[in-house]
C-alpha cells in the first residue's frame, strides 16, 4: 500500500476506529475462555468493539493460534486492518541463548546479532511480527532484577550490542525479509538506574549523565533502523517517562528524528495515577498522547478516555492521526495488508525451530558466553578422573532464565546429559544436594504467581548425605549452583545477592571433604561471590545459557573450547559498593596518589575500594602477554587519527581467543570525567607461540563529552590511552590533542 493511501485510510477512519488502532491487548481477549467476561474484560473495562478492532496482541505464539485470531479478527473488524502480534522474545524463541547479561560476555557482536537472527526467524513462522528486545538499559546496581536484560554497565559496549540486536531482528530495515521481525527498544529512558536497584523504583540523574552514559544505546539502536521504542515505567527528571514530552518528543522525535511507533511498557499509562501527575484516567491519557505514546499497552485508558480528551481539545486529534499513520505504516511495511498471516507456517515451525542448525549456535554463543572467574589448574577436567556432579542445578532443566517461560524445557540439555557424553558411567557420580532456594522464599517472593513446578521437592537431609558421599568418592568435584531462576528478572530485585543459604550449606559441607572443587555458577546477575572465591579451585560463570547450556559448558570444562569470556559488569566485592562501575570519577581525595593521609581518602574502611572481579574481567587455559605497546603518534589534530599497536603473544598450551580493550582518559576536562571509559575492543585468536599485531585508531570525535554548556565536544589537553585484558590489567602512554 502506497503512502498516499495509507492517508487516506486514515482520513476515512472514524475518531473510535482510530482510537482503537492505538488499544494492545493479550492474547486472553482472543481466545475462547470462559472466564473471559469475569477476568480480562471485566478487569480493564474493555467494550466488545474496542477488543474487535485493538491495533495489536501481546504474547501470543504458534502459527496455528496467530493464523486463527488473524483470521476471525479480519472477519469482524470494521476497517479490515491487520492484528500486529508483538511478544516478549528476549534470549531466543524455542531455541534460547544465554540470557543478555551472558550474551554481553561474549564481547562477540556479530554472534549477538546471529542469535537475534535465528530469534527473528523462530519466531517469524510463529507468527510473531515485533519483539520487546533489545533492551538497552545501562546498569551499574546488580541488585536490580532486570539486569539479566541488559548487556551491562558500559555505553560503548551496549551501543554496539544494541545495533547487533537491531541488525540480527530486523536485517536491513528498508526491506525486511520473511525472516525478519521488528525490534522494539526499551526502556526509554535510564530503567537500569533505579534507587536502591528496585524494581519500578524512582531514578534522579542529572542531564549530563543520562546523555553521556544512558541515551547512547538507545541512539545506537536506532541509528541502526530500530522502528519501535518502549517507554520505561520510572520517572525521569521527576516526570514519569510514559508522560514525559521533553524525553519522548524534544528528545526522540525532535533531536533524534525517530518516526517509528512508540509504545508503553505493561500498564504505564494508567500508572500515570500512582506516581501522582494525573488525577484520573482521562488525564493520564492526555498526557501521554501529548508525550508522544502512540501504543497503551494493556489498559483501557487510550480506549476509554481518549475521544473525550479530543471533543474538549479537538487540536489534540493531530496527535492521534500521527500515531494512527505510525502503526498502519509499520503493518504496510510487514506486508500484512497483501497478506495478514505474513509467513506463518506451522510445517515451517516444524523445520526451523530447534533445528540443528540453530542448535549449533546456541551452543556456540555458550561457549563464548562463559567467564572463568578463578582457576588453580583444575580446569580443564582430566577425564580419567571420577567426577562427583553436585547441586541443584547438576539435572536441572530451568536453565534458561525468567523470560523463556514458554519455551520447551525438556529441550535443554542438563549438565548431567553433557557429562554423560565425556565419561563412562561409572566415572560420573550425580547428586542434587540441596534445593536452589528456600520453598518459603519462592512463595513470598512469588505470591499468587509460586507454582510447585518452581520448587524443588526432596528429602534435604538424605540428599544432602548423598552428595557428601559421592563427592568422598570422587577425585574432583563440580558443583552446579547459583540463584533461582526466579530471583532475577523483572520483579526480580534483591538485596542480599549471594548464593542462597541453602546452597551455601551445601558449598560449606562439601569443602570440608577436601577435594579439588569447581564451581560452575548460573545467575542472572553478577552475585557476591568472596566467600566461593576462597572455597573453590575454580569458578566459571555460566550465567542462565539456555537450551545448549549442558553441551556449552562441558566443552570448556573438559577443554574442547577455551574460555573467552569477559564480563561486561562488575562483580561486587560486597554490596555495601553497590553502584560499582570501572568508569568512576577520581575525586578529590582518591584512594591512590593522594596528599592526604590514608584516613581521609573516598575509600571504605572495612573492605576495599576495587570489585571482585572488574569489568572486562575473565581467564583462559592459555597466557597472552602484551608487548610493543606504541603509538604512532603523541599529537592528535583534530581532523587527523594517530594508530594504537600492540603485539599480543600466546604463551601457553592452548589456542585462545583474547579480547584486547582499549581505554581512554581525558585528564583535565571542563567537567570533571572518569578515570577510564572503553573506546575500543577487538578479539583475536591465536594458536601457542603465535604473535598478532592489533591496532586501534584514535580520532578526535571519541574524546567528545558534554562540557558544561552541555554541548557534546572534544577539549584539547593530555589524554591517556590504555591497552589490557580488562578494565585494571592495563598499559598505558600518552598523547596530546592539539586546538
Amino acid at each position: 500500500m502506497k503512502k498516499k493511501q495509507l492517508k487516506e485510510l486514515v482520513n476515512n477512519m472514524s475518531l473510535k476506529d482510530k482510537i482503537f488502532q492505538l488499544l494492545q491487548l493479550s492474547g486472553s481477549f482472543y481466545q475462547d475462555a470462559p472466564d473471559l467476561v469475569t477476568g480480562p474484560k471485566a478487569k480493564l473495562g474493555i467494550e466488545d468493539d474496542a477488543i474487535q478492532n485493538a491495533g495489536s496482541i501481546l504474547n501470543v505464539r504458534g502459527a496455528e493460534k496467530t493464523k486463527a485470531i488473524q483470521k476471525e479478527y479480519m472477519e469482524t473488524s470494521h476497517n479490515k486492518i491487520p492484528l500486529l502480534f508483538m511478544a516478549d522474545i528476549i534470549n531466543g524463541f524455542e531455541t534460547i541463548f544465554p540470557v543478555p547479561i551472558g550474551l554481553g560476555a561474549t564481547w562477540n557482536p556479530e554472534l549477538i546479532k546471529q542469535a537475534a537472527e535465528v530469534s527473528a526467524h523462530e519466531a517469524a513462522v510463529s507468527g510473531i511480527h515485533v519483539t520487546f528486545s533489545p533492551m538497552v538499559d545501562l546498569v551499574r546496581d546488580p541488585r536490580w532484577g532486570r539486569v539479566m536484560e541488559s548487556t551491562g554497565e558500559d555505553a560503548f559496549l551496549n551501543s554496539a550490542y544494541a545495533k547487533a540486536f537491531v541488525k540480527g531482528y530486523q536485517g536491513d530495515a528498508d526491506d525486511l525479509s520473511d525472516n525478519n521481525i521488528i525490534a522494539c527498544v526499551k526502556h526509554f529512558a535510564a530503567y537500569g538506574a533505579p534507587e536502591g536497584g528496585r524494581e519500578y523504583n524512582t531514578v534522579d540523574m542529572s542531564e549530563r549523565t543520562l546523555r553521556e552514559y544512558y541515551l547512547p544505546a538507545y541512539k545506537a539502536a536506532l541509528d541502526a533502523g530500530a522502528k519501535m521504542v518502549m517507554t520505561s515505567f520510572n520517572v525521569v527528571d521527576g516526570i514519569p517517562a510514559t508522560g514525559n514530552k521533553w524525553l519522548n518528543r524534544d528528545i526522540l522525535r525532535e533531536e533524534w528524528d525517530f518516526d517509528g511507533i512508540l509504545i508503553s511498557d505493561y500498564a504505564a499509562i494508567k500508572e500515570l495515577e500512582d506516581h501522582g501527575v494525573v488525577e484520573n484516567a482521562k488525564e493520564a491519557a492526555k498526557l501521554a498522547l501529548e508525550a508522544g505514546v502512540d501504543i497503551d499497552m494493556m489498559t483501557s485508558v487510550y480506549a476509554n478516555h481518549l475521544e473525550e480528551v479530543i471533543n474538549e481539545l479537538p487540536e489534540t486529534e493531530k496527535y492521534i492521526d500521527e500515531a494512527v499513520y505510525r502503526v498502519l505504516e509499520l503493518k504496510n511495511e510487514l506486508g500484512l495488508f497483501e497478506n495478514p498471516y505474513r509467513v506463518a507456517n506451522a510445517e515451517k515451525e516444524e523445520e526451523v525451530i530447534l533445528s540443528d542448525k540453530h542448535r549449533n549456535l546456541a551452543r556456540k554463543v555458550v561457549n563464548e558466553s562463559l567467564v572463568l572467574l578463578k582457576n588453580n589448574s583444575t580446569l580443564p577436567l582430566n577425564l580419567n578422573q571420577k567426577i562427583a556432579l553436585i547441586g541443584p542445578y547438576a539435572e536441572s532443566t530451568s536453565l534458561s532464565g525468567s523470560w523463556s517461560f514458554s519455551s520447551d524445557k525438556d529441550s535443554t540439555v542438563t549438565l548431567k546429559d553433557a557429562f554423560s557424553e565425556w565419561l563412562n558411567s561409572d566415572q560420573l557420580l550425580v547428586a542434587t544436594g540441596s534445593r536452589v532456594v528456600e520453598s518459603e522464599f519462592l512463595k513470598d517472593s512469588l505470591g499468587n504467581y509460586y507454582s510447585e513446578e518452581d520448587d524443588m521437592k526432596l528429602d534435604e537431609e538424605a540428599e544432602l548425605k548423598k552428595a557428601i558421599d559421592y563427592a568422598k568418592q570422587s577425585d574432583v568435584v563440580v558443583m552446579a549452583i547459583g540463584e533461582h531462576y526466579l530471583q532475577s528478572g523483572e520483579g526480580g530485585s534483591r538485596a542480599d545477592i549471594e548464593l542462597p543459604q541453602v546452597q551455601k550449606k551445601l558449598v560449606d559441607e562439601i569443602s570440608k571433604i577436601g577435594k579439588p572443587m569447581v564451581g560452575i555458577i548460573f545467575s542472572g546477575r553478577p552475585l557476591d561471590l568472596k566467600a566461593e572465591v576462597n572455597q573453590f579451585d575454580s569458578l566459571l560463570q555460566a550465567w542462565f545459557p539456555g537450551t545448549e547450556a549442558g553441551h556449552g559448558i562441558a566443552d570448556v570444562v573438559f577443554g574442547k573450547v577455551n574460555p573467552s569470556g569477559r564480563l561486561s559488569m562488575s562483580f561486587p566485592y560486597d554490596v555495601g559498593q553497590i553502584p560499582v562501575h570501572y568508569n568512576e570519577f577520581n575525586t578529590g581525595r582518591p584512594l591512590e596518589d593522594s596528599g592526604h593521609s590514608k584516613r581521609y581518602t573516598s575509600k571504605y574502611v572495612d573492605i576495599p575500594n576495587k570489585p571482585l572481579f572488574s569489568f572486562g574481567y575473565g581467564l583462559s587455559y592459555t597466557t597472552f602477554n602484551y608487548t610493543n605497546f606504541t603509538l604512532s603518534n603523541k599529537i592528535l589534530r583534530k581532523n587527523e587519527k594517530i594508530t594504537v599497536s600492540v603485539e599480543i603473544s600466546n604463551e601457553g598450551d592452548y589456542s585462545g581467543k583474547e579480547t584486547i580493550q582499549m581505554y581512554i582518559r581525558d585528564m583535565v576536562g571542563s567537567v570533571t570525567r572518569p578515570i577510564k571509559e572503553l573506546k575500543g575492543f577487538k578479539q583475536v585468536k591465536l594458536q601457542p607461540g603465535e604473535t598478532k599485531t592489533v591496532t586501534f585508531e584514535i580520532d578526535e570525535s571519541m574524546l567528545r563529552f558534554y562540557n558544561r554548556e552541555m554541548s557534546f565536544v572534544s577539549e584539547p589537553g593530555k589524554f591517556e590511552v590504555m591497552i589490557g585484558s580488562n578494565s585494571e590489567d592495563v598499559q598505558t602512554l600518552e598523547f596530546t590533542l592539539e586546538k
